[in-house]
């Protein structure tokens, strides 16, 4: 989704939701404003152009991000510090909910005709100082968007920036990707040009387009520059890690560690830092375990943490106990919103399949988190756990954390798989139960606005505008949770959406598309075959933590429902196809704890081979394979899929590696760790190195045959 700002006609990422409030409690008016007249600044008159989530308006060509950034804040007005924006969070929240009901209304009967779905892949870009053996993080955001901005033939080809675009892209079979700025100054994001559809050739199509865009990105940077899929820069935080460099502990973060000039311009980037930290009353506070190798000191303290230092109120944090022991200290939201991620977003039939997707893939995304799992270092220290840290603050659950919800209507769902002590607004919820909405889905509403709004701006608030969803996104878009169900944008021919969010990011777009195209064919196989895989959701909140384990797609085994068939199971093969179920499944009886076990990620992916009864697990990979079958598809397209699903299956029973376990081998036998937890320049230059061959070649040439198998 793409926001109009106050008549200037901006693309803005969906996260970045044009959100305007003011102090003041008007009448409500159910009916869209007037237009305000344009703010023109010399820009063309807008022009519709297609992006891969629908018709959106652009009027700008610039040159700079920053310059874009100036402009759209202008637009949206003046934020609010915190203790001005908590004033307003109840108007906030209550107006979120009545433009929630307004979309719920009009669109709770919209039917789509097929499933569409996206994916997003995230880039650092890196720059070399080869003289000095030295890698950093390249802050070129804007100059790089402008480059793809200002390329005409990208144009032409239904691609570039629409952020910074004029043109029309319509009509375009295959349109080129689209770029959009991301929280960091030194990353990137990318989306095909149109939605991939459900056919299998398009399948075959997301490697293809993942590797263009990558091709692309690069073709607009310099030629020290590189586009990497690492999740974190294994440096982020330690000293001289970015180019060009700035002082830390600005007003923004006031982070010992980064500068506030490495966030993105946008008022609402160096505003959400700001009012996250003044909410608190102290700053963000992660803290990772060190990897205890041979020779790291015991009790390890981090040195680079400067007690010292008395620049803000807030330095007293590390002083009375923010950094511990044994921990690698980190001090602000730029070491999670600044990590990469692979996202796909599925756009449902009609908000039922949207609500059975949502709780089905619910307890596979802790598995995928560690099949996944690429982050074993912060701020040049070797960690003792493989995927991005999920932090954790004063609520059971943090705005980062596994959905605490399901939202299905489905009789399966039984009250023995809810959280008994999930925390909801009461008068939320019951106010949506008035406006027509089911209990489930009201909870779950209900539920994620116990949250503040973080980003509160000081204007637009004289009537509450139902044809938007400015509020309403406010309090969805920063609830940045495994699973995220999307109620279709206000005024748009969107549909009901679901986005799965825990993986993370690749190093190669051959290992992002096998994730992608094994996530999308899993949910076809939920659906045609009406698979179940609840288990208790504080399960798999649990699975989570689990799945954070150092290795734990190998070492650690995860709950898992037993029998996912209404009926009776296919066989562990691949090779037999289970009965579609076209009628309402029976609600299930018996007790709840027979239902499930722990599993394996391999007996979860692979299917448990050596059941002693014949009942055991079938496998996801398995059911993928039935599904098939049961498609009749053609044997080049089988093959080639094939390829994806090995690769999956050989990263779940231990044959191939994870990304965290191979950078952690890799800097464990590079000639200069000394063994001591340290991530030094020369390490880091090698690894990123190494990480931009192994995305060229793919290990063709050996390097990264771990992860990759022999590869074509």
């Amino acid at each position: 989704m793409r926001s109009r700002a106050s008549g200037l006609a901006v693309m803005l990422p969906e996260h970045l939701p044009a959100i305007a409030v003011q102090n003041q409690k008007p009448p409500i008016h159910t009916s869209a404003r007037p237009a305000r007249a344009p703010t023109r600044i010399g820009l063309p008159t807008a022009t519709p152009y297609r992006t891969n989530l629908g018709w959106v308006c652009c009027e700008i060509r610039a040159t700079s991000l920053a310059a874009l950034a100036n402009i759209i804040s202008s637009a949206l007005g003046t934020p609010l510090d915190w203790p001005e924006a908590k004033k307003v969070a109840g108007q906030v929240r209550s107006w979120g909910i009545e433009q929630l009901l307004a979309i719920w209304r009009n669109a709770k009967g919209k039917e789509r005709d097929a499933l569409l779905w996206g994916d997003e892949i995230e880039y650092l870009v890196v720059c070399y100082d080869q003289d000095n053996h030295k890698v950093r993080l390249s802050l070129r955001q804007a100059d790089i968007l402008a480059a793809l901005a200002n390329d005409e033939k990208l144009l032409q080809q239904g691609g570039g920036v629409p952020d910074l675009q004029t043109g029309n892209a319509d009509a375009k079979d295959n349109p080129a990707p689209v770029f959009h700025p991301e929280f960091g100054r030194f990353m990137l994001e990318a989306t095909p040009g149109k939605p991939w559809g459900i056919g299998f050739k398009d399948l075959l199509d997301v490697e293809p387009n993942m590797k263009w865009r990558r091709a692309i990105a690069k073709d607009h940077m310099a030629q020290s520059e590189f586009p990497i899929t690492l999740t974190t820069f294994p440096r982020l935080g330690s000293a001289d890690c970015i180019v060009p460099s700035y002082p830390v502990s600005g007003p923004k973060l006031r982070s010992q560690f980064v500068p506030d000039e490495i966030a993105n311009p946008h008022i609402r980037f160096p505003t959400l830092a700001a009012n996250i930290r003044w909410r608190r009353g102290r700053k963000v506070e992660v803290n990772v375990p060190v990897f205890k190798d041979e020779s790291t000191p015991w009790p390890w303290k981090d040195p680079t943490v400067n007690y010292d230092m008395h620049n803000w109120p807030e330095d007293d944090d590390v002083r009375n106990g923010a950094a511990k022991d044994n921990y690698i200290h980190m001090d602000a939201m730029a070491f999670g919103m600044g990590s990469c991620c692979l996202q796909i977003t599925f756009q449902a039939k009609n908000i039922e399949e949207g609500r059975k997707m949502y709780d089905q893939l619910s307890p596979i995304a802790p598995i995928l988190l560690a099949l996944t799992a690429a982050t074993p270092i912060y701020k040049g220290f070797l960690a003792d756990t493989d995927p991005l840290k999920n932090d954790r603050w004063r609520l059971p659950k943090s705005r980062y954390a596994s959905n605490s919800t399901y939202i299905s209507q489905d009789p399966r769902l039984r009250p023995q798989y809810l959280d008994p002590d999930l925390i909801i607004d009461a008068d939320i919820k019951q106010r949506l139960v008035e406006g027509g909405m089911d209990d489930l889905l009201a909870t779950h509403f209900a539920h994620l606005f116990i949250r503040d709004p973080i980003v509160v701006f000081a204007e637009d608030l004289q009537d509450l505008d139902l044809t938007k969803a400015d509020h309403f996104e406010n309090l969805q878009s920063t609830n940045w949770q495994h699973m995220r169900f999307k109620p279709p944008p206000a005024g748009s021919d969107m549909g009901w959406r679901v986005e799965f969010r825990p993986m993370e990011i690749q190093i190669t777009d051959f290992e992002n598309a096998a994730f992608s195209i094994f996530i999308v064919l899993l949910t076809r196989a939920i659906l045609s075959f009406n698979l179940n895989f609840y288990i208790p959701i504080t399960l798999v909140s649990e699975n989570m933590e689990t799945a954070h384990i150092r290795d734990a797609v190998s070492t650690q085994k995860f709950w898992f429902r037993k029998n996912p068939f209404s009926t009776h199971k296919p066989s562990g093969t691949g090779t037999s196809t289970p009965v579609r179920n076209g009628s309402r499944p029976a609600t299930p009886t018996g007790p709840v704890e027979e239902e499930y076990e722990q599993m394996s990620v391999n007996e979860i992916i692979n299917g448990q081979t050596n059941s002693t009864d014949g009942n055991g697990f079938p496998g996801l990979i398995p059911l993928v394979e039935s599904y098939l079958n049961s498609m009749n598809v053609d044997v080049e397209t089988r093959c080639d899929l094939a390829t994806y699903l090995d690769l999956i299956r050989k990263r779940a029973n231990g044959t191939y590696w994870t990304a965290a376990k191979w950078i952690r081998h890799f800097v464990q036998t590079h000639p200069a760790y000394k063994k001591d937890s340290v991530v030094g320049d020369d390490i880091t230059y090698d690894l990123v190195k190494a990480a931009e061959q192994i995305t060229r070649e793919e290990g063709r040439d050996g390097l990264g045959k771990e992860m990759l198998g022999k590869r074509r």
